[in-house]
This record gives structure tokens, C-alpha cells and sequence, in this order.
């Protein structure tokens, strides 16, 4: 099971844009996909659930780990640590 964890830097956390965004990629992938916050020990929560990771409470230096099983969690997984490391924008194609 491919696993990442990573810190928040956004300064709103993995709260209303941010979040809408992660959602969104989190979508695209045909994964089953949790994010737990390390921090706060909140969670697992559904990744493609917006009011289930609003309820983990990721703030700006917390740390999440991000799991994911199914046929593209190693892509999911990726394209999602790609979004936090690019602070919740997402790559123009």
C-alpha cells in the first residue's frame, strides 16, 4: 500500500480551497484513498469526502499521512503529494 506523509504548509491548512482541491485530484484516481493527521492523531478519513477531511482539522504545520489501495494508488498517492509540496496548486497542463 503505497503511503506518504507530508507536512501542510498552506497557511489555511487542508480548509475550504485547499481542501476542494485535494478532493478533486483525490477524484480523478481510481484509489481508495485515507488521509489520517499525524499531528492530532484524527482520522483515517475518506480523501474524496470533504466534510470527512475537514473533521481531521489539518492546520498549516501538521503533518498527514496519505494512504491508498486500488489500481492507480501508486499514481493517487503521487499526485497528491505533488499537490501539497505544490501548496494546493494544481499543474496547468
Amino acid at each position: 500500500m503505497p503511503e506518504v506523509t507530508l507536512t501542510i504548509h498552506h497557511q489555511a491548512g487542508l480548509h475550504a480551497r485547499p481542501l476542494a482541491i485535494f478532493v478533486k485530484t483525490a477524484k480523478e484516481f481510481d484509489a481508495d484513498i485515507t488521509v489520517k493527521n499525524l499531528t492530532t492523531n484524527k482520522g483515517p478519513a475518506n480523501a474524496k469526502s470533504p466534510l470527512s477531511l475537514l473533521l481531521l482539522g489539518a492546520q498549516q504545520g501538521h503533518q498527514i499521512l496519505v494512504e491508498a489501495t486500488g489500481p492507480e494508488a501508486e499514481e493517487a498517492v503521487s499526485a497528491l503529494r505533488a499537490l501539497v509540496e505544490r501548496d494546493f496548486v494544481r499543474e496547468t497542463v
